[in-house]
């Protein structure tokens, strides 16, 4: 059965309230809420909505939503979740522009973030390997993974090219096993 529209708003909003560190963070959040708790997606399609909303202009967070919300309610849940995802962010920074022009001189808030920001890391690192147990589980897999990696350490590749290259790496991949699988 589909969400309400309540139940995606209340669901987006806290995904945006809590979503330190940007887009990376924001894939713990989905994985747990959304493919875990909920059972609005599945694995597959978490990854191949990540990997488009990586992959489109704007806020990952933004397009995220949108694809999650449309998958579960169409236009107008698109619509709900990316307006809850969108507010908190809105309502805080207005207040904190209002209030605390300053905000970032006190040496307390400072050390807050880089707080925040280490354990941002960790989130991302924790998501990364649940997804490599359940995503990447043969040969071909392992190379496009460990080749990908090398290339954005080396090289920083936008994530749109690596997508293409995992893409073209995949049919490749694919036609050279289906081949393989033929000819015994």
């Amino acid at each position: 059965m589909a969400p309400n529209l309540w139940q995606i708003f209340i669901t987006f909003f806290k995904i945006g309230l809590f979503t330190f560190g940007g887009g990376g963070v924001l894939i713990a959040w989905i994985e747990n809420e959304l493919v875990q708790k909920k059972n609005w997606l599945q694995d597959k399609d978490f990854l191949d909505y990540y990997a488009i909303a990586q992959c489109t202009p704007g806020i990952i967070a933004i397009n995220v939503a949108t694809l999650v919300g449309y998958h579960v309610r169409q236009k107008i849940g698109a619509a709900t979740a990316t307006i809850a995802v969108i507010l908190p962010s809105v309502i805080i920074i207005t207040l904190i522009a209002a209030f605390l022009q300053n905000l970032t001189d006190n040496p307390l808030i400072a050390h807050a973030f880089n707080g925040i920001r280490a354990a941002v890391v960790a989130i991302i690192a924790g998501v990364v390997v649940a997804m490599l147990r359940k995503n990447v589980k043969d040969c071909g897999g392992w190379f496009i993974f460990v080749s990908a990696f090398l290339l954005l350490l080396f090289f920083a590749c936008s994530p749109f090219l690596m997508i293409l290259y995992g893409c073209v790496l995949g049919l490749l991949y694919q036609k050279i096993y289906l081949a393989r699988r033929r000819k015994e």
